[in-house]
């Protein structure tokens, strides 16, 4: 994998000015970033992060969509990022994202949340052993 320059990694933003919409089809996706629809099939398939919603059999990306693939894009063909160092360059960056405040009754639930999955695990490692 290629070492990025400081001065790409500074120049991450997209250049594309996006149309102010909800939800993309592929067909606009690959106008607007110049690729090819198979190649934005397969990065689907490569990158977890990149997961349109499906309807109807057709595909629909929202701006956050629009802006991952340009970002890979980035990474890919300027930076000359490997498909595995693309990956991994994003999985560090969602790693690194600090965590959303959250509002005392979002916190409650959370909380209440968490107690209950570790319930859930402690009775399903209790009927596993038990049965």
């Amino acid at each position: 994998m290629e070492k990025p320059n400081q001065e790409n990694l500074n120049s991450m933003q997209p250049l594309t000015a996006l149309p102010d919409k909800k939800y993309f089809t592929i067909g606009e996706v690959v106008k607007i970033c110049e690729l090819k629809s198979h190649v934005l099939r397969y990065w689907e398939q490569v990158f977890p992060q990149l997961e349109p919603s499906k309807r109807r059999g057709r595909r629909y990306y929202q701006r956050e969509d629009l802006e991952l693939v340009l970002e890979i894009k980035n990474l890919l063909h300027e930076q000359g990022f490997t498909i595995p160092g693309a990956k991994a360059r994003l999985a560090k960056k969602n790693a690194a994202l600090p965590e959303k405040v959250l509002s005392s009754d979002q916190a409650q639930i959370m909380s209440i949340l968490h107690i209950m999955k570790k319930e859930q695990q402690e009775f399903k490692a209790y009927i596993t052993h038990r049965f």
